[in-house]
């Protein structure tokens, strides 16, 4: 049979100590890292195996080279836990770091059954993705305490980028921007005010008590292009949330892709400044396949409309809330 790759010999031998990989998130290229924050040291080189395991995420971040792979292991929690023991970081993928993958060992989409990372203070984004082709798996993403959001895709379109970033299979929660009832201030994830990060997927995330889950602030840079958000499963309940998809920043998306998410509670945060499940001013592109948490009629939807702001350069095929097909009503 040969020789098995480095990489093989590594996710072998970690699948041997701790068997909790899922085969589809094997990487053999570049090297693999290992995160435990309950029995790691920093002072390990990260490398092989789980004896040899980091303690912080940041360290392994800032040992890894372009395409490598960080797998990260929960930290245990106590008896009795009703939060999961966090990793108090604040993380930032670097622009050299490109094709990196940060992948959580999962024992579900559940708040618990991913490693949190929770900072609990601070103005800045729990993780900053500065680099190109970056994969974001089986993570939790807590904002509580703090208001810099969850993940920011930060995008100049010179020394940095975050283009083709895939965020998959995390968890986020209480994740708010600098203004705590305002959507477009920021929230679980959100574009910088330069826009970019064009080719993003966003696929199979819960999303829980966030002021805004999707965030556009802006596009001084570029409008964002070839979008898509799918098979999510967006924040309630209503007086936690003012907006799902804000999408309206700057001159909004380019090619935004909407498909197949639930949308669980009609946004009515206090002093809310959306209020709507949707806003897609200045978009292009299509929502299709959606489910909405509304028992009210279908109308509601389309130009300046009271439930979600879509404009005629987005199309919606197929969505449906409780009173059944959903209708576009004329602006």
């Amino acid at each position: 049979m040969g020789t098995p790759k480095t990489g093989e010999n590594v996710f072998l031998g970690a699948l041997a100590n701790r068997d909790v990989f899922n085969l589809r998130d094997a990487q053999f290229t570049g090297k693999v890292y290992f995160v435990d924050g309950t029995s790691g040291s920093d002072n390990n080189s990260g490398l092989e195996t789980w004896g040899n395991a980091k303690a912080t995420i940041q360290a392994a971040i800032t040992a890894a080279s372009a395409g490598d792979t960080i797998y990260i292991a929960p930290k245990l929690m106590a008896a009795g836990a009703t939060d999961p023991n966090s990793y108090a970081e604040v993380l930032t993928i670097a622009a050299a770091k490109s094709s990196l993958s940060l992948i959580g060992i999962s024992r579900g989409r559940t708040q618990g059954g991913l490693p949190q990372i929770k900072k609990g203070s601070g103005a800045v984004a729990l993780l900053t993705v500065q680099a190109p082709g970056c994969r974001i798996a089986n993570l939790c993403f807590n904002g509580g305490s703090s208001t810099g959001g969850g993940i920011l895709l930060d995008d100049d379109g010179s020394t940095k980028s975050a283009f083709a970033t895939a965020i998959e299979n995390c968890y986020f929660k209480n994740c708010v921007g600098s203004t705590a009832t305002d959507a477009r201030t920021g929230g679980a994830i959100q574009w910088a005010a330069t826009g970019g990060a064009w080719q993003v997927l966003i696929k199979g995330n819960r999303f829980y008590k966030n002021v805004g889950d999707i965030v556009l602030l802006g596009t001084s840079g570029s409008v964002p292009q070839d979008v898509v958000i799918e098979d999510n499963i967006f924040s309630g309940p209503a007086a936690s949330v003012d907006c799902n998809l804000y999408l309206a920043g700057g001159s909004g998306m380019d090619g935004v892709i909407i498909r197949n998410n639930e949308f669980t509670a009609f946004p009515a945060i206090g002093s809310g400044s959306v209020k709507l499940f949707v806003d897609l001013t200045g978009c292009i592109g299509q929502i299709s396949g959606n489910r909405f948490a509304d028992t009210g009629t279908t109308t509601g939807y389309g130009v300046s409309k009271a439930k979600a702001d879509i404009p005629v350069t987005v199309m919606m095929p197929f969505n449906y809330s409780e009173g059944g097909l959903i209708v576009r009503e004329a602006a």
